[in-house]
């Protein structure tokens, strides 16, 4: 998994609620032998093109600066829905590193820890006045993201701190999955072994 440390960039106010599974990508690209690393073109496929694929110039992702932006900003229960982990795959392919809205969706938060996109959790009058300050100077806003101070930096400089656990902090600084994690424990696992063959090895046979 690549490290998050830090992400500057355009943040897109897709400022609505609920947004599902399968509207981040639909299960029909899951099961047409679409790769993981080729299911970014398929994100948002519902609301990005029209029917004759051709895309929609009133969605937002389609629009300048808010094309191929690092970072969503997003109202409550973004990822609800399925527990599809393709989501999070397509996200990741359309160049999205972090999604900061007031809550998500329980198994799509845990798939972004796995995956390197950093869910980030703020009020949602935090997030209005990010997209705020974002429509007011398109062409020259930013946010920045800082996993280390675990802190948001608005277009205008304001700087607001969000919470995240400890150890997935850790693990997203890192770039550890949870196999990863495990396997930085090696030695203290072999020791046990070792020692548990000793102790009972009629479990071992």
């Amino acid at each position: 998994m690549d490290r998050f440390t830090k992400v500057t960039g355009v943040a897109t106010p897709m400022m609505r609620q609920n947004v599902d599974t399968d509207l981040i990508i639909r299960i029909e690209r899951l099961v047409d032998n679409v790769t993981r690393d080729g299911l970014g073109p398929y994100c948002f496929e519902q609301i990005r093109f029209k029917p004759d694929g051709s895309e929609d110039p009133d969605c937002i992702f389609n629009q300048e600066p808010y094309r191929g932006a690092p970072i969503i900003l997003a109202a409550e229960n973004f990822g609800c829905g399925s527990s599809r982990e393709g989501a999070v795959w397509a996200l990741k392919g359309m160049g999205i590193k972090t999604v900061i809205a007031p809550y998500f969706g329980d198994i799509f938060n845990n798939n972004c820890f796995q995956n390197g996109i950093l869910p980030v959790p703020l009020p949602i009058e935090e997030i209005e006045l990010l997209a705020d300050e974002m429509k007011a100077s398109p062409g020259n806003a930013r946010v920045t993201v800082d996993l280390e101070s675990c802190t948001v930096v608005s277009p205008t400089g304001r700087v607001i701190p969000f919470q995240i656990d400890a150890r997935r902090q850790h693990a997203m600084l890192n770039g550890l999955d949870d196999i990863a994690q495990t396997m930085s424990h090696k030695g203290e696992i072999e020791a046990w072994q070792t020692s548990d063959k000793t102790a009972r090895p009629w479990i071992w046979l």
